[in-house]
């Protein structure tokens, strides 16, 4: 077996152990098709959103480097959803273990025709064993039928079981991943998604834009109705004072003092 360390050595200008600024960082491999695009976005950038008070990094489809060794071995593509739990928030090239002390806690492979076999054999064991992620997740967007959940228990991999509503938990995030049927940049299918304990979906951006435009119509109607409402105690104001000035008039007529008038 070659070693890691003379592999770097004999690589020019990379200094030991190297950083994600000298690591290759794209493979040039795009996504398996627009849809896996879209479901990636739909499961990172709500969490992203949800979680943005906590110390944590969720990246997807880039290098994660748990070997020296990859740096010729770049066959093993990254994560398509990888979570890490207690670290600054900031950007990153490639997430480098060595580097960052620490790898993901969470892992989410999208299965395509090309990558099933690879994300739930290879992949399955690397994350077990080498980068022991703690829990590992599978879907295949275009057959949501085909979805699993790990959670390492005594060094490997033990298989979760889905909930009386048919959910996977994940424990590290405390929230659930669920099967979600509806219309997503016009695409209508069976999504994987993030949602709480109690089942409240974790909103996308198109979602919560439009919770905010609901919400702001709801206040502008809610104003439009206090305004309406002050409006009309104004015109009743007026009219009382109106016919008290007008009573105050009659009286005077006849010779009466209204200041008399207990």
């Amino acid at each position: 077996m070659s070693n890691p360390t003379q592999i770097l050595l004999d690589i020019p200008e990379i200094e030991l152990p190297p950083t994600q600024d000298q690591l290759p960082y794209d493979d040039g491999i795009p996504m398996e098709t627009a849809r896996h695009k879209l479901q990636m976005d739909l499961l990172i950038e709500p969490l992203s959103h949800a979680l943005q008070d906590q110390d944590i990094y969720i990246g997807g489809n880039m290098f994660v480097y748990y070997s020296l060794a990859q740096v010729r071995n770049q066959d093993f593509r990254g994560p398509d959803v990888f979570i890490v739990l207690d670290v600054p928030r900031k950007e990153r090239k490639s997430w480098v273990i060595w580097e960052e002390g620490k790898g993901p806690d969470l892992v989410i492979e999208l299965l395509s025709e090309s990558t099933a076999q690879r994300d739930k054999n290879e992949k399955k064991l690397i994350y077990q064993n080498q980068m022991r992620v703690t829990e590992y997740f599978w879907y295949d967007p275009f057959n949501p039928k085909d979805w699993q959940g790990f959670r390492l228990d005594g060094g490997d991999y033990q298989p979760l079981e889905l909930d009386t509503k048919g959910q996977l938990e994940s424990q590290k995030l405390g929230l659930k991943l669920v099967r979600w049927s509806g219309i997503f940049y016009n695409i209508d299918t069976v999504w994987l998604r993030w949602a709480t304990l109690e089942g409240e979906l974790l909103p996308n951006s198109q979602e919560r834009e439009k919770t905010a435009q609901e919400n702001a119509e709801t206040e502008r109607q809610r104003a439009e109705t206090e305004r309406q409402r002050a409006e009309t105690e104004r015109q009743r104001a007026d009219k009382a004072e109106q016919k008290a000035n007008r009573l105050v008039e009659l009286l005077r007529a006849a010779g009466i003092d209204p200041d008399q008038i207990e």
